[in-house]
């Protein structure tokens, strides 16, 4: 079996990565940081009109009518870009919300903290809450990325996003891999062109070591992610299929299996993105750590993202309930 990306694969994220580097490059993110802009409609409608939230839509629900594992590779090119702005819980809402899949609507959720805590970002810039009947009213509180504003919900609870938490987490995954990736080339790229006793950086062992660290991590990631939408995608096409009792406790246990596949792929890509973020920092040295290095934007951002959909803990207990239920031959305990 070959799970490498099909050419139709590939062309969508080339199509996509020239279509953020036309229109989100490095001036324009620095443009958005200095003036506080978060969301970018006309960028948000070009996106609709790409088909980037109406990627997994039927086409005959007017959306482009593709899985999982093409969405995860039209994310991973977000997160490379640092492309702001609430991505994944618009891109859910495609079809449930309307001028979702158009563009034409901002959506958030509810997806920050362990199960969808008060916080909610970007509640300011959005038209609607995912699963909710309206927009709560919230606070302001600091965020750690300029380009991510948080609000804290003062009026109801939470809205349920249960049902879409493991795609959200699956996405949100992908982002970050695009985030480690994109650290490790900032890295490399440096490396390559600091120079220090008469040749470049890249030359000292220690700096190798940091930079091979930073691939290892990225490539374990994106392994991961590409297996688990593989894997969902295989089991939604199976949902709702069970024609008797047997087949449907096979289901159950793929669908487990599949839960912990994408928890998997959360926890690893977010140590990737996070990880790689402070080597790429270690790699620029004091240069690094200067407001005009985009390298802290990609760790900022890599902190809010490790606690939206899954947290590192969710994931760590969802884990062991996978191991648990394999090693009693499927009771979960």
């Amino acid at each position: 079996m070959d799970f490498q990306p099909t050419r139709d694969q590939r062309d969508l994220r080339a199509g996509v990565r020239e279509l953020l580097a036309g229109r989100y490059g490095r001036d324009a993110l620095r443009a958005a940081v200095d003036g506080g802009s978060a969301v970018d409609r006309e960028l948000w409608r070009e996106l609709g009109a790409a088909g980037f939230f109406a990627l997994r839509l039927p086409e005959a629900e007017g959306g482009v009518g593709l899985g999982l594992p093409e969405a995860v590779l039209v994310f991973e090119e977000a997160g490379r870009a640092l492309l702001p702005g609430p991505l994944v819980a618009t891109h859910l809402a495609a079809g449930a919300v309307p001028g979702a899949a158009a563009g034409t609507a901002v959506v958030t959720a509810f997806d920050l903290g362990e199960r969808g805590g008060p916080l909610v970002s970007y509640l300011a810039e959005a038209d609607a809450v995912l699963g909710a009947a309206g927009l709560p009213p919230g606070e302001p509180v600091r965020s750690a990325d300029p380009l991510t504003p948080l609000h804290r919900v003062t009026g109801g609870g939470p809205a349920d996003v249960s049902a879409y938490r493991e795609a959200g987490a699956l996405l949100t995954a992908a982002l970050q891999v695009g985030s480690a990736l994109r650290t490790l080339e900032l890295a490399v790229r440096y490396a390559g062109e600091r120079e220090q006793f008469g040749q470049p950086i890249g030359a000292f062992q220690a700096v190798k070591h940091l930079c091979a660290g930073m691939l290892v991590r990225a490539e374990v990631a994106r392994t991961a992610v590409y297996a688990a939408a593989v894997m969902a995608q295989a089991a939604d096409a199976a949902d709702g299929q069970a024609a008797d009792g047997e087949a449907a406790d096979g289901e159950a246990a793929e669908a487990a299996e599949v839960a912990g596949e994408i928890a998997a792929a959360k926890l690893l890509a977010d140590e990737a993105a996070v990880r790689n973020a402070r080597d790429c920092l270690q790699v620029h040295g004091g240069m690094g750590f200067t407001w005009e290095a985009d390298v802290h934007l990609h760790l900022k951002r890599a902190w809010v993202r490790a606690e939206q959909w899954v947290t590192a803990a969710e994931a760590e207990e969802a884990l062991a309930a996978e191991l648990s239920r394999t090693a009693t031959g499927g009771e979960a305990r």
